[in-house]
């Protein structure tokens, strides 16, 4: 499990204080960035290869406002991988309260040149970091 940490930004609250719902999913891309980084490959490094990986799938549950100055942890982990395709669950917890704000999971696939890719073929590198992270 990757832990990535988020401070609530003034611009990110809409009307009524609160964090828009959106920026969630924003807070997950950041995640997921910081997450290859931890890895050794960085989002960066895997599309200099020509490798992408597209959101296919996003589920996000609301359970807990955020609002502005609130900390945030966001808990990254794999749930799901099979070389073409990865599953990423996510937990975001108040750092004050430690009551979960959120829960969620995006699934990406990985594509080459417009074509479903293998990392094993393609990053085996990256390929085997993300097998070594599957749940037993």
């Amino acid at each position: 499990m990757f832990t990535y940490l988020r401070k609530a930004q003034y611009h990110e609250t809409d009307q009524m204080g609160v964090v828009h719902h959106s920026n969630r999913v924003k807070w997950m891309e950041e995640a997921r960035v910081a997450f290859m980084d931890e890895l050794g490959l960085s989002y960066r490094d895997v599309e200099a290869s020509s490798v992408a990986s597209p959101v296919v799938a996003l589920a996000v549950e609301y359970k807990k406002p955020v609002k502005f100055a609130d900390e945030v942890e966001v808990r990254i982990e794999v749930k799901g991988y099979d070389g073409i395709r990865i599953e990423l669950a996510y937990e975001f917890f108040d750092r004050t309260s430690g009551k979960v704000c959120a829960t969620a999971t995006s699934k990406h696939c990985f594509v080459k040149d417009g074509r479903v890719a293998s990392l094993k073929r393609e990053l085996p590198e990256l390929d085997a970091k993300f097998a070594a992270l599957l749940p037993a």
